[in-house]
């Protein structure tokens, strides 16, 4: 365990020296996050019947998203990662005496942790004071606030996880391309970053509840605002785990199968 753990600490040591980019990151999800609240002021305005989310509740999901999207955003990619495999420096980490699946996990893990150590608090301190509708609420209660770190954190591990196979897949494809975008588009939609999984038609939250993607964000952002109850949440994070422990076992048994039929070539 002590390589995984010293690699965790040097990438993500390395990660907050990119303050720039993260001051960057900062404006453009202070921009997006207002936008998106005053599209949903507008719908709510008008929306007849009553809909399955206050919008307080919408607007506390939006900054969320805002103040951990490292986190959460599907389409993150490690580019050295790709360039091992398609360049054959694959070679390389094959040499060394460590699990390469484990490996690239922590790497990938320490890069989020350290993105949003950067951002996440400059946006938190100022959306908590912003006049209603347009602020972050406070928890519903300290137990809700325990309840959605835990499965915040569950789902950072559960976000890695699924990327892990766009990286797999590129020892099949030697293009990340279509792999990031099937992710991009269809696992964020369904994990509730374009709109909230309960305000979705029947028969496509159907779908959603189906996917993995919806523990990454709806789930941990639902707990958060108390949409989703004590007992609920408790029971969902153990449904975190399960899907945790399918897709890792199922990445390690592809990277096995990718790695028994690697050929590098090289002069």
């Amino acid at each position: 365990m002590n390589a995984p753990l010293a690699l965790l600490k040097m990438r993500f040591l390395t990660g907050l020296q990119y303050r720039a980019a993260a001051a960057a990151g900062v404006l453009t999800q202070f921009f997006f996050g207002l936008v998106f609240i005053m599209v949903y002021v507008a719908f709510y305005r008008h929306a007849g019947p009553a809909q399955p989310m206050t919008l307080e509740e919408v607007a506390a999901y939006i900054w969320l998203q805002q103040i951990f999207f490292t986190f959460i955003m599907l389409w993150h990619s490690d580019y050295e990662l790709f360039d091992l495999i398609t360049g054959g420096g694959i070679a390389y980490e094959l040499c060394r005496p460590w699990r390469l699946y484990t490996v690239w996990y922590v790497k990938l893990l320490a890069a989020r942790l350290s993105a949003c150590a950067l951002r996440c608090l400059p946006i938190a301190a100022v959306v908590l004071f912003l006049p209603e509708p347009y602020g972050l609420s406070l928890p519903a209660s300290p137990e809700a606030f325990l309840l959605f770190v835990a499965a915040l954190l569950a789902g950072l591990l559960l976000v890695i996880a699924i990327s892990m196979f766009v990286y797999l897949s590129v020892f099949w494809t030697m293009s990340p391309v279509g792999s990031i975008l099937l992710i991009a588009v269809a696992g964020e939609f369904f994990a509730g970053m374009v709109i909230p999984v309960p305000l979705m038609p029947d028969w496509m939250r159907q779908i959603a509840h189906l996917l993995p993607f919806r523990w990454t964000v709806d789930f941990p952002f639902r707990v958060y605002t108390g949409h989703i109850g004590a007992q609920e949440a408790i029971a969902g994070i153990g449904g975190q785990l399960v899907w945790l422990a399918i897709l890792v076992a199922a990445g390690r048994w592809l990277m096995g199968r990718a790695l028994r039929r690697v050929v590098v070539q090289g002069g």
